[in-house]
């Protein structure tokens, strides 16, 4: 091992929005934020990794699922029940993209887009 898992940064126009967005579908605690800088703490043991999200001037969201502007990252959230779990991620500013499905044609994920446009999946606990 070289090192450790310390930080994920997302680029975004809006580190105060985006941070509480990540904070509430995550169970976490925004503990630094400005304008060019938010933190969020994880509820893991110990205080990393950190997400962290950066203003980026003139952000260009990515276009999922085409790739004229790749997604750069996504995050895979599991959680007991897709229904449940998407109800939630839309309450607090997610934007469905509609059904995923895996290489044998069976729902086991869905595919939504963060407040700054960044793709992240709903997965089932069992994947």
């Amino acid at each position: 091992m070289i090192g450790t898992f310390d930080v994920l940064v997302l680029d975004c126009a809006d580190t105060r929005a985006l941070a509480r967005f990540y904070a509430e579908l995550l169970g976490g605690e925004v503990v630094v934020f400005d304008e060019d800088w938010a933190e969020v703490v994880l509820p893991l043991e110990g205080s990393r990794p950190l997400l962290a999200f950066q203003q980026v001037e003139h952000y260009r969201a990515p276009e999922w699922p085409g790739q004229d502007v790749p997604q750069q990252m996504h995050i895979d959230v599991k959680v007991d029940d897709l229904d449940v779990g998407e109800a939630a991620v839309l309450a607090i500013g997610a934007t469905a993209t509609g059904v995923a499905k895996d290489d044998a044609g069976i729902e086991s994920f869905r595919v939504f887009l963060d407040p700054a446009g960044h793709p992240f999946c709903l997965i089932n606990p069992t994947d």
